[in-house]
């Protein structure tokens, strides 16, 4: 058995996004007439909700039903419409380029490539809005980047499911032990494992303190030469910086775990 492929998150994971997500939601929302205003705190609630759909939804069918009907119908019918208009207001505001990728993640990328392996993405957000992160972190197409994508719009049921992985792998043409995810938050992690894909955990601002023992590593990010990883839990106690390599020597020790059907500790 050996390393194949490294399957990365986006939110949280490549760059550190949620902040601007929120700030585009609220945005929108006022210029739907909704008083609506997701602080740091209630959004942080509101990410255990995964897809930006689903999380209007969600908010608008449990904390303030009676205005989203004024709204958006009785039906909800809009909703679709007001994320569609919040997705464009929210790859504007990324692709002014204030928001970089995270440490080691383009360096990772790059090793990987030049190693052989192949690079995917598993991720809830949209396809557009990986393609406008990459086109102004990397200055060139998601699809010169990446040997494949499994975004939120091709699968009914997302994380914790595994369905985005499962894809991801498919497109890959990469078996489930040979590869490896990065992720930043629980329910990410719970989707890879359902799959059969071991994680590599950095969490972002948003998901410091969720419950990540089930990674195979938890650090604060994959490390620079010059700017090595805090270890948080797992491997990696004696390392800084992730390499193929080390992500090769790391899944031998994952050892091919069977799938996980029923794993503990799913946010509620």
């Amino acid at each position: 058995m050996a390393l194949k492929a490294i399957i990365f998150d986006v939110d949280g994971t490549l760059a550190e996004t949620e902040e601007a997500h929120r700030m585009a939601f609220n945005e929108e929302f006022a210029t739907w007439g909704l008083p609506w205003q997701w602080d740091r705190d209630l959004y942080k609630e509101l990410l255990a909700i995964t897809g930006g759909r689903e999380r209007i939804r969600h908010y608008a069918e449990n904390y303030d039903a009676p205005k989203a009907r004024e709204v958006l119908g009785d039906q909800l019918e809009k909703i679709t419409e007001l994320h569609k208009a919040k997705s464009q207001r929210y790859m504007r505001m990324i692709a002014e380029g204030n928001v970089p990728l995270r440490p080691g993640v383009a360096r990772l990328i790059e090793e990987a490539k030049t190693a052989g392996l192949k690079v995917g993405v598993a991720t809830t957000t949209s396809t557009p809005n990986v393609e406008v992160l990459i086109q102004a972190t990397l200055g060139k197409p998601a699809s010169e980047v990446f040997d494949a994508m499994a975004c939120g719009e091709e699968v009914s049921a997302k994380k914790p499911a595994p369905d985005l992985y499962t894809l991801a792998l498919e497109k890959l043409g990469v078996p489930h032990d040979e590869a490896v995810a990065v992720e930043d938050s629980r329910n990410g992690l719970m989707s890879a494992l359902r799959a059969g894909v071991p994680v590599i955990i950095t969490p972002s601002s948003y998901t410091a303190d969720e419950d990540l023992t089930d990674a195979l590593s938890v650090i604060s990010h994959l490390g620079e030469p010059d700017q090595p990883y805090e270890h948080i839990a797992g491997f990696g106690f004696a390392s800084g910086m992730i390499t193929p390599a080390l992500l090769d020597r790391w899944i031998e020790g994952w050892g091919g775990r069977p799938l996980m059907k029923e794993p503990p500790r799913l946010h509620s």
